[in-house]
């Protein structure tokens, strides 16, 4: 069975000031076009549809869009919802929108029920684990503690018990959003820490043929079975050196995966330089760059005068502007942004509690600061829900 795999369109989503729409409406024609054109067979994309859970109208037309022209292929199309998404307002009318052949799985009941479709080989489980928030899921898979291991390793059980049902030679591929050990996070992902542990082992999807993960922006593959696609384009300067793709996969009828990528377009390459803005300015270098999406880094030891006005007559298309003067001024000195620009929530309580205090917590009070950062995420996760 030939299987395209795609995740992370965040529909709605700009990058800096740029609004993404244009661009986001041309992944969806190539989409359509790779899918008609290379006989793909099924369609999966591991989350984060939206890129928030109350999604701009223009946002939603695209996706209405998108659901209308994949259903007109009659090529089968399964969805999970991701962090990003409202799982309870993604998949309202997942029952009449499977009848078109669009299979949407936002509840964690569901984990264990596939989308089943067949081939010449025999019959594919496609089974869809949307994002689990453990504080929210938890009680649903009789796990004692929060956490992405425990919630993922119950839900990938009630996958293995199902498949172990199933006639002998049925082939699986699981859909998952969430940050599995050993992808590479770049910054535009939304921050998914439970108890400190942010990750979880590429064991936790054994039994699997194939798992299509969904999160990290980057395509990644960490085994021969196991992969992100990546976001189809860009949406930080993180992301300059990741090739944005598409996984076009071939399951043999032993279960055997081959992956080819597909390359997806872009409006602009990204390209983040650094140096003083004369040098910047003149650099034969970085012509190449002209025409890019620019991140520029002045290292200048006094900030020069109007430097977007002059970055932007040589790179017109400068969205970031960044200050690191070579001679930095001392820690006391630096701005609160700088001081905190690269440090978690808990880190920065902990800091603070050293300056306050004269030393920094002891284990005890890190697992209390570290179980308050919870409980408030758990809470916004419900409010979020509820809204």
């Amino acid at each position: 069975m030939r299987i395209l795999h795609t995740s992370d369109w965040h529909l709605g989503r700009s990058f800096h000031r740029v609004n993404m729409l244009g661009a986001q409406s041309a992944f969806i024609d190539h989409l359509v076009a790779v899918v008609r054109e290379r006989g793909v067979q099924a369609v999966v994309v591991s989350g984060d549809v939206y890129d928030r859970a109350v999604p701009a109208l223009a946002a939603v037309e695209l996706f209405d869009d998108a659901l209308h022209r994949l259903a007109d292929l009659g090529v089968p199309t399964v969805m999970i919802s991701g962090n990003h998404d409202s799982a309870r307002r993604l998949g309202v009318g997942a029952g009449l929108i499977g009848r078109a052949g669009i299979h949407l799985r936002t509840a964690p009941t569901a984990c264990g029920t596939p989308v089943v479709l067949t081939d010449a080989h025999g019959e594919v489980a496609f089974y869809g684990l949307p994002y689990l928030e453990p504080a929210l899921v938890k009680d649903e898979f009789g796990v004692e503690k929060a956490g992405h291991e425990a919630v993922l390793a119950a839900a990938m059980d009630r996958v293995r018990a199902d498949l172990a049902g199933r006639p002998p030679g049925t082939r699986s591929v699981v859909l998952a959003h969430a940050f599995v050990t050993g992808g590479r996070p770049s910054d535009s992902e939304r921050d998914i820490t439970v108890g400190g542990v942010a990750s979880v082992p590429a064991g936790v999807f054994d039994g699997a043929d194939y798992v299509a993960l969904g999160h990290l922006h980057g395509s990644q593959t960490l085994t021969e079975r196991v992969r992100y696609s990546g976001s189809p384009l860009p949406y930080s300067f993180s992301e300059a050196a990741h090739r944005k793709s598409m996984w076009l996969l071939d399951l043999g009828g032993d279960g055997s995966v081959t992956a080819e990528r597909v390359d997806c377009p872009v409006p602009r390459p990204l390209a983040r330089i650094r140096g003083r803005l004369e040098e910047l300015l003149v650099d034969p270098a970085l012509m190449r760059h002209e025409e890019a999406w620019v991140e520029a880094t002045l290292t200048d030891p006094v900030r020069p005068a109007e430097p977007m006005a002059r970055l932007t007559e040589r790179f017109p298309h400068t969205l970031s502007l960044v200050f690191d003067p070579e001679r930095a001024p001392e820690a006391s000195g630096m701005s609160y942004a700088r001081r905190l620009a690269g440090r978690s929530d808990r880190q920065i309580a902990e800091d603070f509690v050293a300056h306050v205090r004269g030393t920094g917590p002891d284990d005890r009070e890190r697992t209390v600061l570290q179980d308050a950062f919870d409980a408030v995420r758990a809470d916004e996760a419900v409010r979020e829900v509820a809204r």
